[in-house]
């Protein structure tokens, strides 16, 4: 089957049977070969999932070699709102597609995000009709809290983890995120990294798999 976004694809090893499917989504001048790097110390651990990691909708406005998921060259909030909204119609469609070729149901599917692609997993997560299995999110934040409180249809599970010294998005994002879903009844862990900047540090990554097995 043909995609509406190219991405890189992890199956399970031995033509094993899949059961779960985790999607990946790069941060802003990313590519899903990035992010896969993740699935290298994880699929041992998860033998039937697939792990799915699509390439921006868009070239990246500063760094044509990568990918974006909205632009971010405009410090104007609604503009990235509805370049944002724009973005999710088409992982919407890419999402529906997954869950056709593999017959795969929500509760099956986690949603992952470094940075910007962890802003778009919260929204496609919590605006879905039906729960996703759980969101994890990297070194982001939420859009616009407005808009999301507005469209929230779900309580996704989810887990934030971000980077206390992380000057790109700094951590203060994690700690108002914890409260907005606080606030709106939606489960939510959250996790700061000591000594640790905009990245995906082997700590957060292992915190990461180990929320996921629990909830897979």
């Amino acid at each position: 089957m043909k995609f509406c976004l190219d991405a890189t694809f992890i199956k399970p090893e031995k033509r094993q049977d899949i059961h779960n499917a985790i999607i990946l989504l790069h941060g802003y001048g990313g590519d899903g070969k990035d992010i896969s790097m993740l699935s290298l110390n994880w699929k041992r651990f998860l033998p039937n999932t697939i792990f799915i990691c699509p390439n921006g909708h868009e070239p990246c406005s500063i760094n044509p070699s990568g990918y974006q998921w909205f632009d971010l060259t405009q410090d104007d909030p609604q503009y990235i709102l509805d370049q944002s909204l724009k973005a999710e119609k088409k992982m919407n469609q890419f999402l529906d597609e997954i869950k056709k070729e593999y017959k795969l149901k929500n509760d099956k599917i986690c949603l992952l995000g470094f940075s910007q692609g962890c802003m778009m997993s919260i929204n496609l997560g919590l605006t879905s009709n039906e729960s996703y299995n759980c969101i994890v999110g990297f070194s982001g934040k939420i859009i616009n809290k407005e808009n999301l409180k507005s469209r929230t249809k779900n309580s996704s599970n989810i887990l934030l983890i971000h980077g206390e010294l992380d000057t790109i998005v700094p951590s203060t994002h994690l700690l108002e995120a914890k409260d907005f879903f606080i606030r709106n009844n939606v489960n939510i862990e959250t996790h700061l990294i000591k000594n640790s900047g905009h990245n995906i540090p082997i700590e957060a990554s292992s915190i990461a798999l180990n929320y996921i097995l629990k909830k897979i």
